[in-house]
């Protein structure tokens, strides 16, 4: 699991447009989820947490885990696809489509792919950037999606070599059949294994003129990234060093990174973002994780995100989920030691 900070994470229209087709509607997403439509609606993409919470009341909804990876999987419109997701429909072959979806996940989070191959097989593990696995309908649906992408590219019925997953998936017969192999769970890691003959399969879908527009835009995109998450991770990573009973301002952070406080504004500036900013999402991401630890009581956790009291916390937790912190902790089965209001 990688340790990268949390992101803001943005819902393509596709997805909304797979659950119209399901019969579902954003509203009663939202409100299955807890969450305030309006968030959801957001531009700039919801919260981790957020955006497991919608995945999690699709599979609700549906009522069996299986039956909603299969379903969405197999209605997804590739055309409304992000551009980062549209290039790997494009690709020359099943290696390189899976090539570019490991290197584009890097622009989707919260999940990245790790490619391998050996011997006969080509093994693709999945792993995320929050503390927080996601939910197991979206591990499911990441992983029948590589496979949807070598079926809809090629144009054969392709089937995997193994799935391994974590947690229980609901009826794993109907995984087994969509998939078309064994399906192992309570393995330490979610891995999708094909066979690697598949991979030479060309693409019916080819597009090289596509593609020559889409990737160095994409190229750039990623070097971007790169770029600013570097900065913006050492800021978050100081900011959560110095928090516990502190409140670390700009000037203690430029001094720790070795620049001016002129020139860490500057780069921040650059990047889309502020210094308050950063200092509110690490706020918020630590929340979460202290929600999720049950000896930790309220007093406590306002102490560790450096707020001076309790009812401060109060305050920025209801900004940021719309409910308090004790409700929020209830509603994720982790309930309170104390009897916090």
């Amino acid at each position: 699991m990688s340790s990268n900070p949390s992101e803001r994470i943005k819902i393509p229209q596709g997805f909304w447009s797979g659950l119209r087709e399901l019969g579902f509607s954003l509203p009663e997403i939202a409100q299955q989820a807890q969450l305030p439509t309006a968030i959801i609606e957001e531009p700039e993409g919801v919260a981790t947490a957020q955006y497991y919470a919608i995945w999690q009341a699709y599979s609700e909804l549906v009522g069996d885990i299986s039956q909603a990876i299969i379903k969405l999987s197999t209605v997804f419109d590739t055309a409304l696809y992000p551009p980062s997701m549209l290039a790997t429909y494009h690709a020359r072959d099943y290696r390189d489509a899976l090539k570019r979806m490991a290197m584009y996940k890097q622009l989707c989070p919260p999940e990245s792919l790790r490619m391998i191959e050996e011997g006969e097989s080509c093994l693709i593990d999945l792993n995320w950037h929050s503390v927080q696995t996601g939910p197991a309908v979206l591990i499911g649906i990441t992983l029948a999606t590589l496979l949807e992408l070598g079926r809809r590219g090629t144009g054969q019925p392709l089937q995997a070599k193994l799935v391994e997953f974590s947690n229980p998936m609901g009826d794993v017969s109907l995984l087994e059949t969509y998939f078309g192999c064994q399906i192992k769970l309570g393995s330490e890691c979610n891995r999708l294994m094909l066979h690697r003959r598949d991979l030479d399969r060309p693409f019916l879908s080819y597009n090289e003129e596509l593609l020559e527009i889409l990737t160095p835009a994409l190229a750039r995109s990623l070097d971007e990234r790169q770029s600013n998450n570097s900065i913006i991770h050492a800021v978050k990573w100081i900011i959560k060093r110095c928090l516990a009973g502190s409140r670390p301002d700009m000037r203690s952070v430029a001094r720790d990174l070795g620049m001016s406080e002129r020139t860490l504004q500057r780069r921040l500036t650059e990047e889309g973002t502020g210094f308050k900013q950063l200092m509110t999402q690490v706020r918020h991401e630590l929340a979460l994780n202290y929600l999720e630890d049950s000896v930790l009581d309220m007093k406590e956790i306002a102490f560790l995100l450096g707020y001076e009291d309790q009812n401060s916390f109060y305050r920025a937790f209801r900004i940021w989920e719309g409910d308090t912190p004790s409700n929020w902790r209830i509603r994720h089965n982790h309930p309170s030691p104390t009897l916090a209001r």
